[in-house]
């Protein structure tokens, strides 16, 4: 059966493994995302002071260190899955926590979507399906140098660079202004660094895989470069991550409530 699956969509052994873990990941956090959000509700009843507006009240809730929990071991499997699978096919299946979310929020949290909603939801469908089986295969890398290399071309510097900028801009002039009666600011910060923290994984994860196969890259400054990347990235998404989640719906914005930032 397993060999048959692999030869449909043209898997390689190690493909599958990925693609496994990743659909795994998407589960664990997906489900995270609404049990964070009951305990940040719960934190948010208990001391008035909610998360999107500087309380942190919530580190002493046991609801969300629950969905933390869940949230790492689903991280654990996303990052596992990177060091098996091509970035290209395990990252769209991320998108697949939104389904994951989207039902357990209409049953658990009462929110409902919106017919836009439930068509992003078919789009995220489709959308991973169609690059899953057309996902090239990964180039073999037998060092983290090979990926420094890469890392450091010009052309990846720009883009790390705009990024890095676009976070700034976002964190210290739109955050302050309108962070919190629109919802895209904190998710737009989340994004960009994720597309940073998705190389970073990338990097880590093929640096650790090598490790355990007797190839040993802990000797490397990089390796340890790109764990502070992760590090760095992880911490202030999961920081966005939780105002966009205490301020907003989980799935939508609140109805008559986002407005858009001064000057737009």
């Amino acid at each position: 059966m397993q060999s048959r699956l692999m030869g449909i969509i043209g898997f390689t052994g190690d493909n599958l493994k990925g693609f496994i873990l990743a659909l795994l990941s998407s589960a664990f956090i997906g489900a995270s995302f609404i049990i964070k959000k009951k305990g940040l509700r719960r934190a948010a009843a208990a001391s008035g002071v909610r998360a999107g507006l500087g309380g942190y009240a919530y580190l002493m809730e046991p609801l969300w260190w629950l969905g933390m929990i869940t949230m790492i071991i689903g991280e654990i499997a996303n990052f596992v899955a990177y060091a098996f699978a091509p970035a290209v096919l395990v990252t769209p299946l991320g998108a697949l926590s939104i389904i994951v979310s989207a039902v357990l929020a209409y049953f658990i949290l009462n929110e409902k979507l919106h017919q836009l909603g439930i068509l992003g939801c078919v789009m995220c469908v489709v959308g991973s399906i169609v690059i899953v089986i057309n996902a090239p295969q990964e180039q073999p890398i037998s060092s983290v140098q090979e990926i420094w290399s890469m890392a450091t071309e010009p052309a990846f510097l720009l883009y790390v660079g705009s990024v890095i900028i676009l976070v700034f801009i976002l964190v210290f002039y739109f955050a302050p202004q309108c962070g919190h009666n629109n919802v895209l600011v904190f998710t737009g910060i989340c994004s960009l660094m994720g597309s940073l923290s998705v190389m970073g994984v990338k990097a880590l994860g093929i640096s650790l895989k090598l490790t355990f196969e007797g190839n040993n890259q802990l000797l490397y400054p990089e390796t340890w470069f790109f764990m502070f990347v992760v590090a760095i990235c992880v911490i202030m998404q999961m920081n966005y991550l939780n105002k966009a989640s205490i301020i907003f719906r989980l799935l939508v914005s609140l109805d008559g409530e986002v407005s858009g930032c001064p000057g737009s």
